[in-house]
C-alpha cells in the first residue's frame, strides 16, 4: 500500500512539472507576465494598420516596425496607441527585443508638420528600446526643402536617444535595411498581409490560452485525485470510481481539442523549414511555427504523464472496488456460516424410531443441499482472495487472513456434516437391528398364535409344530440381537438413556419370547413322545374366560411398518388367529392358552396403534417443515403465487395444534400402556376433551381444499414435494387428520373384542361411545356451518344434539293468512337441525364442485323455540311419521323420518330435551314451595339449563335404567299419596303436599289441556281425563313401599291422577296396585284415537301431563299457582 502511494506521487509530481513548464511557456509566449494584451482583445485597433510589425529584420537582427502613410494618424487615441505599441513590441522574442527596434515611418505623402508631429509622437509614447529610426520625409518639392531646412532649425525638437534619419526615398531605405526584409511598398520582397498575420496571432494565441487553462486543469484535477480518500464501502467506492473517470474523460476531451486546435494553426502557419532560408519567409513566422510546435510536443509529454497518473489512480481505485467487494461478500458468508454452524450443534437428536431417523437424515440432506450454495460461495469468494493476493493487491496483509477464516469455516462445516451423518447412520443401522428383532418376534407371536391347539394334541401335529418352531428359532442368529453389552458398546456414540431403555426392553421381548418358544417346545417334545391316545373334546370353562391375566408384550417403537399395508399384514394373522381361536375352544384347547392368544392379539392391536400414532406424528411433523414452514422462508418466497400470501392458517388449518398434542401428550401417554393394552380405553377417556381440536380443523377443511385447488399448480408446492421426496401432492397430507381421528373407533373396537373379560372393557367401551360421539359432533358440525340465511347466533341455541333430512308437511290452524300454509298435501324436503333450546328447519340446497364445495349447504327457513314445543309421538296411519307442535298447536308439523329406527331416535332425544326441561320447571317449584312452607332459604338449583347440571343427572339416571321422573326422586324429599280407597276409583288425590296450603288442590276435570283433539273438536277446552290402559316405556324399579315396580313394555291401568306426576296404576296381570311417574306411561288406546303426546310443560309442577297432547309454557320460574292456572 505504501509501494503504490510513493509511486502514485511521484507520476503525480512529474505531470505537475510538466504542466508548470507548459504554462510558463505559454506566459512566455503571450508574455502575459509582463503586457497582459492579446490580439483579440485590441482586434479593432490593429485592424487600422498605422502600424505593424512585418517580420522584417535589420543587420544585425533588429525587429523592424513600419509606419506606413496613415493620414489620420494624428486622430488616433493616445490609449489606443499605445496599446497597439505595447503590443507590437511584445511579440519578437527578449532576445531580439534587446537589441532594439528600427522604425521605418513613411510620410512621403504626408506634410512636415505631420512628419515632425508624427515624429514627435512616437518618440514620447514607444515603450522599448529603439536602435534607429528612418522617415522617408515628403517627396513633393516645397515640401521635401520644407522638411530639410525645419530638421536642421529643429534638430533639438526631436530630443531622442537614437538617431533620426530623414531619406529622401526608398532607395536611400535600402541602404539601412536589406530589400528583403521590407514589404513591397517600401520596395521590398517580404511578403506580409496585415489581415492574414492578425488571424496568424488571434489563433496562436489563442492555442496558447487553451493549453494553459487545460494545464490548470490537469493540476488541479491530479491534486484532486491525490488527495482523495479511500471510501470503505462498496457503493462510495463505486460512486468515487465513476465520478473520477467521467472527470477523466473530460480532461482527456479538452486535451484533444487542445492538440486539434494546435495542428490547425500549425497548418495554417504553413510547413516550412527551420533554417528560415526560404525566400518570402520572414523570421516572426519561423518563430511562431517553431512555439507552436513546441506546445504540441509539451501537451503530448503532458498527456502521457496524466495517462500514467490516471492509471495508477485508476488501478487504486478498483483494487479498493475489489477489496471492498470481498469485504462486503465475507460479511455476508461468515455471517451465513456462522448461522450454519450454529444450527448444526444444535442437531443432536438421534432419532426413537426407523422412520425418525429416516426423516432426519432427510433432513440433514435437505439442510446440506440449502448450506451448499453458501459453502460453495464462500469457497469461491475464498479463492477470488487468493486472485487478489496473487495479482498484487496492496491490501495483501487484510485479504489473507479472511481467505484461512472462509477456509477454515467451510471445512468445520464439512466436518459437521460428516459427524452427524455418521452418528444417524449408526442410530438408522441400530433401528434396523432392533426392528429386524421386533418383526422376528411379531412372526414368532404369529407362528404361536396359529399353531391350533387341538392338533397338536396329535403326536404328528405336535411333531409338525415343533418342526415349525425349531425351524423359527434357527433364524435367531440372523434376527435377534445377541449380546445387550455388545450392543451398548457398539453404539455408545449414540446411546442415550431413552435408547439405552428402548433396546432393553426390546432385548426383554426378545427373551420373553423365546422364553414361550422354549415352554411351548418343551410341551410340544412331551406330546410327540407319548402314545397317542383318544381326548375326549372340552368346552373351557367359564371360569378360565373370565380370568385377565394380561401378561405384558414388549413395547414396539415408531417403524415405517405403520402405513395401510402394514395394518392389512397384521390383520391377516387377528382373522386366522381368531378362527383357529375358535376351533380350538370348541375342541381340546384349554383356557390359558386362549388366553394368551387373546393377549397376544391385544398386544398387536396395541402395536398397531402405537406403530399408527408414531407414523401419524412423523407426517405431520414433515407437513408443518416442509410447507407450512417454507412458506416464511425468504428464500421460497419467489415460488409463492400471490393466492397464497397470509394463507398459511387458511391451508393448513390448526394442524401445528393438532400435531403438539399427539406429539407432546397424547404418544407418550399411549407409551405408557405399551404392557398393558386393554387399559389403553383410559388413556382415551382422560384426554377425550383434547379430541375437540378436530372438530376446528374439520370445520376449516372446505376453506382449505378450495384454496389448494386455486392454487395446487404453484411451482412452491412443487419445490416442496421435491425436496421431501413425497410420491403424493399436499392435499394427500392435510387428509391425515381426517382419517387418523376415524381410525380410533376402529382400532378400539378390534381391543375391545379382544379384551371383553378384561379389567379395562367398561373404559373401552366408554372410549368408543365417547369417540363416536367426537365423530358424529364433527359430522354434525360441518353440517352446522354450511347454515345460511340464519340471523343469530347458532351458539346461542345450545348443543346441537341431531341433524336430519326429513317429508315436512305443515297444517298451521290459527291465524294464517298465507294460503299455501293452510294445508300442505305435497311434503316439504327440510333438513332438521335438534338443539337443546330450539329445532331449524332448512332446505338443502346440493352444490355443484368437487371434494368438500360438493357438500350441500341449508338455506335457513324457521325454527320452534324448545320451550313452547311439544310432540306427538305417533301418527295414525305411518309408523315413521311424528309431529312436532308449537304454542298450543297453533303450528303443527308432521314429520316423516326415513325410517322407523330415525323416528324413533328423534323421538327420545326430543324427549329428553323436554324431560330436562320439565325437571328444571319442577326443581325450581319445589325449590319456592320449600321456601314458602318452611320460611327457610334452600340452595338454588345447580343448573335449570337441560345442557348442564340436568344432562349429567339425566345420564345417571339413563345409566340406571331409570326415567328421570321416577318415585326415588320424591321419596327423599317426602312420603308418597296414600293409595285411593276401594271404590272410590277415579278420584283426585287431596293436593301436592310441595303446594302452598291456599292452593285448595285440584283435578283433572279442573286443568285446562293443551290437546290436539280439543282443538279438532272445536277449540281448546277443558277435558277430564278417561280411564284406560296404557303402556310402560320406561322402567322403574326403585321407590318408596307403595310404589310399583314395571318394565318397559307393560301394560297397566290408571286407576287415580295424583300430584307430583305420580299416577296409581293397576297391573292387570299380577293384580298389583302402585304409584308410578307419569312420564313412564304412553296411552295405548284412547277416545279420540290419536297417540299420546309429550311436551315438557304441566299443569303440576314436575308433572308430565298423560293427554292425548301437552305443550310446554314458557314460564318454567313461575310459582305453583301459575303453573296450574
Amino acid at each position: 500500500m505504501r509501494f503504490w502511494l510513493r509511486t502514485e506521487e511521484m507520476a503525480l509530481e512529474e505531470m505537475v512539472q510538466r504542466l508548470n513548464a507548459v504554462s510558463k511557456h505559454t506566459d512566455e509566449i503571450m508574455h502575459q507576465d509582463i503586457v497582459p494584451l492579446c490580439a483579440a482583445d485590441i482586434q479593432d485597433q490593429l485592424k487600422k494598420r498605422f502600424a505593424y510589425l512585418s517580420g522584417g529584420r535589420g543587420q544585425d537582427g533588429s525587429p523592424v516596425i513600419t509606419f506606413p502613410d496613415y493620414p489620420a494618424f494624428s486622430e488616433i487615441p493616445d490609449k489606443e496607441f499605445q496599446n497597439v505599441m505595447t503590443y507590437l513590441t511584445s511579440i519578437p522574442s527578449l532576445q531580439d527585443a534587446g537589441i532594439g527596434f528600427i522604425l521605418v515611418i513613411d510620410r512621403r505623402r504626408d506634410k512636415w508638420t505631420s512628419v515632425k508631429a508624427s515624429v514627435l509622437r512616437i518618440a514620447a509614447s514607444f515603450p522599448a528600446n529603439l536602435q534607429l529610426v528612418l522617415v522617408l520625409r515628403p517627396t513633393g518639392f516645397f515640401q521635401r526643402t520644407l522638411s530639410d531646412i525645419a530638421f536642421k532649425f529643429n534638430r533639438d525638437d526631436f530630443k531622442m536617444k537614437v538617431p533620426v534619419i530623414m531619406l529622401s526615398s526608398v532607395p536611400d531605405l535600402h541602404g539601412y535595411i536589406d530589400k528583403s526584409q521590407l514589404t513591397e511598398d517600401l520596395g521590398g520582397t517580404l511578403d506580409y498581409c496585415h489581415s492574414r498575420w492578425l488571424c496568424q496571432r488571434t489563433a496562436i494565441e489563442s492555442f496558447a490560452l487553451m493549453v494553459k487553462q487545460t494545464a490548470q486543469m490537469l493540476q488541479s484535477f491530479g491534486t484532486e485525485l491525490a488527495e482523495t480518500e479511500l471510501p470503505n464501502d462498496v457503493q462510495s467506492t463505486s460512486s468515487v470510481l465513476c465520478a473520477h473517470t467521467e472527470k477523466k474523460d473530460k480532461a482527456k476531451e479538452d486535451l484533444r481539442l487542445a492538440l486539434k486546435e494546435g495542428h490547425s494553426v500549425l497548418e495554417n502557419l504553413g510547413e516550412l523549414q527551420a533554417e528560415g532560408s526560404e525566400p518570402g519567409v520572414n523570421q516572426d513566422q519561423l518563430d511562431n511555427q517553431a512555439t507552436v510546435q513546441r506546445l504540441l510536443a509539451q501537451l503530448n509529454e503532458t498527456e502521457a504523464a496524466f495517462d500514467e497518473f490516471w492509471a495508477k489512480h485508476q488501478q487504486k481505485l478498483e483494487q479498493c472496488l475489489q477489496l471492498r467487494h470481498f469485504e462486503q461478500g465475507f460479511r455476508e458468508v461468515k455471517a451465513i456460516l456462522d448461522t450454519v454452524c450454529q444450527k448444526i450443534a444444535t442437531f443432536t437428536d438421534i432419532g426413537n424410531s426407523l422412520a425418525h431417523v429416516e426423516h432426519l437424515l432427510r433432513d440433514l440432506a435437505s439442510f446440506e443441499e440449502k448450506s451448499s450454495v453458501s459453502v460453495e460461495r464462500a469457497r469461491a469468494l475464498s479463492l477470488d482472495g487468493e486472485q487478489l493476493i496473487e495479482n498484487k493487491h496492496y491490501a495483501v496483509d487484510s485479504i489473507r487472513p479472511k481467505c484461512q477464516e472462509l477456509r477454515h469455516l467451510c471445512d468445520q462445516f464439512s466436518a459437521d456434516i460428516v459427524r452427524r451423518r455418521g452418528l444417524l447412520s449408526k442410530s438408522l443401522e441400530l433401528h434396523r437391528r432392533l426392528e429386524t428383532s421386533l418383526k422376528w418376534c411379531d412372526e414368532g407371536i404369529y407362528l404361536l398364535a396359529s399353531q391350533p391347539v387341538d392338533k397338536c394334541q396329535s403326536q404328528d401335529g405336535a411333531e409338525a409344530a415343533l418342526q415349525e418352531i425349531e425351524k423359527f428359532l434357527e433364524t435367531s442368529a440372523e434376527n435377534k440381537i445377541q449380546e445387550l453389552n455388545t450392543i451398548y458398546k457398539e453404539y455408545e456414540s449414540i446411546l442415550n438413556q431413552d435408547l439405552m431403555e428402548h433396546v432393553r426392553k426390546v432385548f426383554q421381548k426378545q427373551a420373553s419370547m423365546e422364553e414361550v418358544f422354549h415352554r411351548r417346545q418343551a410341551s410340544l417334545k412331551k406330546l410327540a413322545a407319548r402314545q397317542t391316545r383318544p381326548v375326549q373334546p372340552v368346552a373351557p370353562r367359564p371360569e378360565a374366560l373370565a380370568k385377565s391375566p394380561c401378561p405384558s408384550p414388549g413395547i414396539r417403537r415408531g417403524s415405517e411398518n405403520s402405513s395401510s399395508e402394514g395394518g392389512a399384514l397384521r390383520r391377516g394373522p387377528y382373522r386366522r388367529a381368531k378362527s383357529e381361536m375358535s376351533e380350538s375352544r370348541q375342541g381340546r384347547g384349554s383356557a390359558g392358552e386362549e388366553e394368551e392368544s387373546l393377549a397376544i392379539l391385544r398386544r398387536h392391536v396395541m402395536s398397531e396403534l402405537l406403530d399408527t400414532e408414531r407414523a401419524y406424528v412423523e407426517e405431520l411433523l414433515c407437513v408443518l417443515e416442509g410447507y407450512a414452514a417454507e412458506m416464511d422462508n425468504p428464500l421460497m418466497a419467489h415460488l409463492l403465487s400471490t393466492g397464497l400470501h397470509s394463507k398459511k392458517d387458511v391451508l393448513f388449518g390448526n394442524m401445528e395444534e393438532i400435531y403438539h398434542f399427539h406429539n407432546r401428550i397424547f404418544l407418550r401417554e399411549l407409551e405408557n400402556y405399551t404392557d398393558c393394552p386393554e387399559l389403553v380405553g383410559r388413556c382415551f377417556l382422560e384426554r377425550m376433551e383434547d379430541f375437540q381440536i378436530y372438530e376446528k380443523y374439520c370445520q376449516n377443511k372446505p376453506r382449505s381444499e378450495s384454496l389448494w385447488r386455486q392454487c395446487s399448480d404453484c411451482p412452491f408446492f412443487q419445490e416442496c414435494q421435491r425436496k421431501l421426496d413425497h410420491k403424493l401432492s399436499l392435499d394427500s397430507y392435510l387428509l391425515k387428520p381426517v382419517q387418523r381421528i376415524t381410525k380410533y373407533q376402529l382400532l378400539l373396537k378390534e381391543m375391545l373384542k379382544y379384551s371383553k373379560n378384561c379389567e379395562g372393557a367398561e373404559d373401552l367401551q366408554e372410549a368408543l361411545s365417547s369417540i363416536l360421539g367426537i365423530l358424529k359432533a364433527v359430522n354434525d358440525s360441518m353440517h352446522l356451518i354450511a347454515i345460511t340465511g340464519y340471523d343469530g347466533n347458532l351458539g346461542d341455541l345450545g348443543k346441537l344434539l341431531m341433524q336430519g333430512s326429513f317429508s315436512v308437511w305443515t297444517d298451521h290452524k290459527r291465524g294464517h293468512t298465507k294460503v299455501k300454509e293452510l294445508a300442505r298435501f305435497k311434503p316439504m324436503q327440510r333438513h332438521l337441525f335438534l338443539h337443546e333450546k330450539a329445532v331449524l328447519f332448512c332446505k338443502k340446497r346440493e352444490e355443484n364442485g368437487e371434494g368438500y364445495e360438493k357438500a350441500p349447504s341449508y338455506s335457513y327457513k324457521q325454527s320452534l323455540n324448545m320451550a313452547a314445543v311439544g310432540i306427538t309421538e305417533n301418527v295414525k296411519g305411518d309408523a315413521k311419521k311424528f309431529e312436532i307442535w308449537y304454542n298450543a298447536r297453533e303450528e303443527v308439523y308432521i314429520v316423516q323420518a326415513p325410517t322407523p329406527e330415525i323416528k324413533a331416535a328423534w323421538v327420545n332425544e326430543i324427549r329428553k330435551v323436554l324431560t330436562s326441561q320439565l325437571q328444571a320447571c319442577r326443581e325450581a317449584s319445589q325449590h319456592r314451595a320449600l321456601e314458602q312452607s318452611q320460611s327457610l332459604p334452600l340452595p338454588a338449583p345447580t343448573s335449570t339449563s337441560p345442557s348442564r347440571g340436568n344432562s349429567r343427572n339425566l345420564k345417571k339416571l339413563e345409566e340406571r335404567k331409570t326415567d328421570p321422573l321416577s318415585l326415588e326422586g320424591y321419596v327423599s324429599s317426602a312420603p308418597l299419596p296414600k293409595p285411593p280407597e276401594k271404590g272410590k276409583g277415579w278420584s283426585k288425590t287431596s293436593h301436592s303436599l310441595e303446594a302452598p296450603e291456599d292452593d285448595g288442590g285440584w283435578s283433572s276435570a279442573e286443568e285446562q289441556v293443551n290437546s290436539s283433539d280439543a282443538e279438532e273438536d272445536g277449540g281448546l277446552g277443558l277435558k277430564k281425563l278417561v280411564p284406560g290402559k296404557y303402556t310402560v316405556v320406561a322402567d322403574h324399579e326403585k321407590g318408596g313401599p307403595d310404589a310399583l315396580v314395571v318394565r318397559s313394555g307393560d301394560v297397566v291401568e290408571l286407576v287415580q291422577q295424583g300430584d307430583e306426576g305420580l299416577w296409581y296404576v293397576r297391573d292387570p296381570t299380577t293384580g298389583k296396585e302402585g304409584w308410578v311417574p307419569a312420564s313412564s306411561l304412553s296411552v295405548q288406546l284412547g277416545p279420540s284415537g290419536s297417540a299420546q303426546c309429550l311436551s315438557s310443560s304441566g299443569s303440576s309442577p314436575g308433572s308430565a301431563v298423560l293427554s292425548n297432547s301437552s305443550s310446554c309454557s314458557e314460564g318454567g320460574q313461575a310459582p305453583f299457582s301459575d303453573l296450574q292456572g
